[in-house]
């Protein structure tokens, strides 16, 4: 009957007792076990720390060195203290089975010998040391695979504060351009409207000064500030107002719950949008839907500006920063756009997120 399931599992015998290692050798070479023997403690120590073993059957009474001893010099070298010793005792023998497991021992077996009695006591303490080893091997994964969490992660909040930065400064600066441009076309014609857009540039022009020296720390801060959504969308529409003398139309219906999360998201990107039609769009009308449902919230902005082809702006940087926010928080973005035909952009977005 052949009861290792694992051949090859490397066992040394310590016993000065020849017939008892002859025995024992033979009896877990027919198992399929790798089988060292040794006649004394100090060729023990030397050999397992060497080539330690998987498991070490230890007689108790040696000359010279007794098997307490040895297993207590096991225990305390590092290379050696991991492996599971089993005692061998004879049944006319004392043996302090205290002494024994206080020294570092797992198991002890009794002479004469049963095979199915040792046999089925290695087993039990080779696949405690296996499981032990699996173990081992999870815990370095899920090590490695927190690091790599860890290095996502900060991979993800680089990308999020650079989405920030274009989000928050690069609105604000858009707008100051908008502005400078105006004033310069109008300079000539009527200096007096000129001014009144060089004042609000100004004003813009320290906003984005004041972002830049925040730095991350502003970047970090909620950009809602302590309003409801319905208070922050219509800053927004009052900044985009006052930048491109367009009013947009807010239809907003908010008659469930939302998470700080998904206010952020749906803030971000009404506001990325706007920049957008600010930048590119020569709108002359924007709306702005916004509505939950119980299990949705569903955001859609449309201008009817001039539009674009939307295959060929997939990596167009605003664009990108809003399919991912949607993405990161399980939801869809669809954009519509044709040339000379305006663009709208419809989110869906899971209401229930944290």
């Amino acid at each position: 009957m052949n009861f290792s399931r694992h051949p090859k599992e490397d066992i040394l015998i310590v016993d000065d007792t020849l017939d008892n290692l002859r025995f024992l050798s033979v009896m877990l070479d027919k198992q399929g076990y790798e089988v060292r023997s040794v006649t004394n403690g100090s060729t023990a120590l030397m050999g397992a720390q060497a080539q330690p073993p998987d498991l070490i059957l230890l007689d108790i009474l040696m000359p010279e060195m007794n098997g307490y001893e040895v297993c207590q010099l096991l225990k305390a070298n590092p290379v050696t203290q991991e492996i599971p010793v089993i005692f061998i005792s004879a049944l006319n023998e004392v043996f302090d089975k205290v002494k024994a497991f206080s020294v570092g021992g797992v198991d002890f077996i009794t002479k004469p010998f049963q095979l199915e009695e040792v046999i089925a006591r290695i087993e039990n303490q080779l696949t405690i040391r296996r499981l032990q080893a699996q173990l081992l091997k999870a815990l370095e994964q899920e090590r490695a695979l927190n690091q790599r969490i860890e290095e996502m992660a900060s991979l993800e909040e680089r990308n999020r504060i650079a989405r920030d930065i274009h989000d928050s400064l690069g609105h604000a600066l858009v707008a100051l351009n908008i502005h400078m441009e105006t004033a310069l076309t109008l300079w000539e014609d009527d200096p007096h409207k000129a001014y009144k857009f060089l004042v609000v540039a100004k004003e813009l022009g320290s906003e984005a000064l004041e972002a830049v020296h925040q730095s991350v720390s502003a970047i970090k801060s909620e950009p809602l500030q302590g309003q409801s959504l319905e208070e922050a969308i219509a800053e927004l529409a009052k900044v985009f107002h006052r930048t491109t003398g367009i009013e947009p139309e807010c239809h907003i219906n908010l008659s469930h719950p939302l998470s700080n999360s998904l206010k952020l998201v749906v803030y971000r990107i009404i506001q990325e949008g706007l920049t957008n039609i600010c930048k590119y769009a020569a709108a002359t009308a924007v709306q702005i839907h916004l509505q939950t449902t119980t299990s949705d919230l569903v955001l859609m902005l449309e201008d009817n500006g001039k539009g674009f082809r939307v295959n060929e702006n997939r990596t167009r940087f605003g664009l990108q920063g809003m399919r991912e926010r949607t993405t990161a928080l399980g939801g869809q973005l669809e954009i519509a756009s044709e040339l000379g035909a305006g663009c709208r952009i419809t989110a869906t977005l899971p209401r229930l997120v944290k």
